[in-house]
């Protein structure tokens, strides 16, 4: 589960996403011997079979935080992670450059694509209007005092 949450989780999506990352330690510790791997992953999914239909929530509860402190102990101490995924060596290696950007070339730059920014001007000013037709017309003069 990511540090900081931003939004309410369901008891069924931490279920998941226990699932997902005892599978995923798993992967890190047997990961070079794919059969080995496998055994141990279709015994973890026995273990959340075994109490998928629990009716009782403060067992079900139990049972959830039981699971992460398991995980929690048996973690890996090097997991593999996607390269591009946080953690990963590829990860932010790329900015992101946002659109913005564009309107900013040199007009000499912008002559060589003329489709492509009398599209691009046109759909900015739709864009303007779905925004003022949405939250109203903003006076630049009064939004900096």
């Amino acid at each position: 589960m990511a540090y900081l949450q931003t939004r309410a989780v369901s008891h069924a999506q931490r279920v998941r996403s226990l699932y997902k990352e005892a599978v995923r330690n798993l992967e890190s510790t047997y990961g070079y011997h794919r059969h080995v791997f496998r055994y141990h992953a279709v015994l973890l999914r026995a273990r959340f079979d075994e109490h998928a239909n629990e009716m009782d929530a403060r067992k079900a509860k139990k049972l959830l935080l039981d699971g992460e402190h398991e995980l929690w102990l048996k973690m890996h101490p090097q997991p593999i992670k996607f390269p591009n995924s946080p953690g990963g060596v590829a990860y932010a290696r790329e900015p992101h450059v946002s659109d913005w950007i564009l309107d900013v070339w040199h007009p000499l730059e912008k002559a060589q694509y003329p489709e492509y920014f009398a599209l691009r001007e046109i759909r900015k000013k739709e864009f303007i209007e779905r925004w003022e037709k949405k939250y109203g017309h903003v006076n630049h003069d009064d939004a900096h005092h």
